[in-house]
């Protein structure tokens, strides 16, 4: 009699079990849902013009530094070497328009009593492969496209 019932017990699962597995089948479920249904500005890379556009930012051309990656690294490095606390964002990108792209990241620092944000803005023209600054930050970082004027200076009087 007892051998029937351990027998009818391991043929149908407790309570607990079925419990277990229902829950591991809606986390993967749950998982697979956010991978599918992510916003394109949480992975821009899924996206090939959005990666482009991340790109142009990345490799355009700093004032202090040879692109604007580097710069950023480097305004980040020079924060942690006087003791502060900083952290580097995400890069985000944002359709515009057809070939008009937002490209974002921000740099959280330590203040004198709290937490401050800078946030680095641009704007990416992918037909005309060109980058622009749309915040104060970021244009600090970029070269400044304003040239002085081409001034003659007449040649010193032979003698």
């Amino acid at each position: 009699m007892e051998s029937m019932r351990t027998q009818g017990s391991a043929r149908s699962p407790s309570f607990t079990t079925v419990m277990h597995y229902a829950i591991a089948a809606l986390l993967i479920l749950g998982g697979l849902a956010y991978w599918y249904l992510k916003p394109p500005s949480l992975n821009p890379m899924a996206d090939p013009r959005a990666a482009e556009a991340i790109a142009l930012v990345q490799t355009h051309e700093a004032q202090r530094a040879p692109t604007l990656l580097q710069a950023l690294n480097d305004r980040v490095k020079r924060i942690k070497e006087r003791g502060r606390g900083v952290r580097l964002g995400e890069w985000r990108v944002e359709p515009l328009d057809n070939d008009l792209y937002a490209v974002k990241i921000w740099i959280r620092e330590e203040g004198t009593k709290e937490w401050f944000e800078r946030e680095y803005v641009w704007r990416v023209d992918l037909s005309k492969r060109s980058v622009a600054a749309l915040t104060d930050a970021a244009a600090d970082l970029m070269v400044s496209d304003i040239r002085p004027p081409n001034v003659f200076v007449p040649p010193a009087p032979s003698r």
